[in-house]
């Protein structure tokens, strides 16, 4: 006769194999009693697992759903399912974060075997391109548990110009903007909090030591951060613009949200950027206001020629 615990987890995975059992095809299953499975029943359901009773004359139970999800027992196929869902649905907006998560708890625990098959499976296997770049799952999860356990992470960056660096720091936030994976992490050589693209980032193996984790900024100061940062680690091309008009006429005129300094009551100032001049001269035509680029020749350069293209424009009309 099998121990009771491990009688526990048989009793529990028959549940989940099939919708119904009879008490008598569960004793013999398990090899005891139908006393013994009622009392396993009454054990199960302790525990948290919503086992319902099936009236009638022979009797069985039924595995319901109850308010909260106890632990699942899944056999290999199952797990190699959920891992290769998980790794897939870590390129999906909306529910990636929250795949990358489940999928870092999952390869904690997989045996050797199990990777071996998943990684099989993902060699074997042609996945369409996604807008954003290509993030190796494994790389996502390895972030993920250090942001879980609280471990430094250090790894080599490359940054957009393609030069590259050592980085050292302790991970806080995996966030999925627009196609991209961002790090925020308090960065311990520039002592303030930072965000990196994870496509670029190459991590060190093994992490490195806990730290105790800092008080995280307000939500509108993190956020702030966050867009901040993930516009200086993907836009190719900065100005600064001086506009001769309110900050409020400004924000009601772009359609992206931007940190304005105040100069006057008809003058403040922004810093937007874009991987393409164009698209920075497109937004400033959706000012209606007089304006003054500095420290951006390629802006102004195509500033110029739109400037000659829409004045051959209105003299052809």
């Amino acid at each position: 006769m099998l121990e009771t615990s491990a009688r526990l987890l048989r009793l529990l995975s028959l549940l989940q194999i099939r919708p119904d059992w009879t008490s008598t095809e569960l004793a013999g299953r398990l090899g005891v009693t139908t006393r013994t499975v009622r009392n396993d029943v009454e054990r199960l359901r302790a525990l948290g697992y919503p086992v319902n009773a099936r009236p009638g004359v022979a009797g069985g139970y039924r595995l319901g759903s109850g308010g909260a999800l106890p632990p699942l027992l899944l056999d290999d196929d199952e797990v190699v399912a959920v891992a290769v869902g998980l790794r897939t649905a870590a390129s999906v907006t909306g529910i990636g974060e929250t795949s990358v998560r489940a999928l870092a708890k999952l390869q904690q625990i997989l045996p050797s075997r199990l990777r071996h098959r998943i990684s099989a499976f993902q060699a074997a296997t042609v996945v369409l391109p996604s807008p954003g770049p290509a993030v190796d799952p494994d790389v996502l999860t390895a972030i993920a548990g250090a942001c879980r356990d609280h471990h430094r992470l250090a790894f080599d960056y490359r940054t957009h110009a393609g030069s590259a660096a050592r980085r050292s720091v302790e991970p806080y936030r995996l966030v999925h903007h627009r196609g991209r994976w961002y790090l925020v992490a308090w960065d311990l050589d520039r002592d303030d909090w930072r965000t990196f693209r994870v496509d670029r980032m190459d991590p060190r193996t093994p992490t490195g030591p806990r730290f105790t984790p800092r008080s995280l900024p307000p939500d509108p100061e993190l956020m702030a951060r966050i867009s901040r940062g993930v516009g200086e680690a993907t836009w190719r091309y900065r100005a600064r613009v001086v506009v001769e008009a309110s900050a409020e006429h400004v924000r009601s005129r772009l359609p992206i949200p931007v940190d304005i300094e105040e100069l006057g009551d008809q003058r403040c100032a922004f810093s937007p950027g874009s991987d393409h001049p164009e698209m920075l001269a497109l937004y400033l035509g959706m000012l209606d206001a007089d304006f003054t680029v500095t420290d951006a020749p390629e802006l102004v350069a195509v500033l110029g020629k739109l400037a000659e293209r829409y004045q051959r424009a209105a003299a052809a009309g």
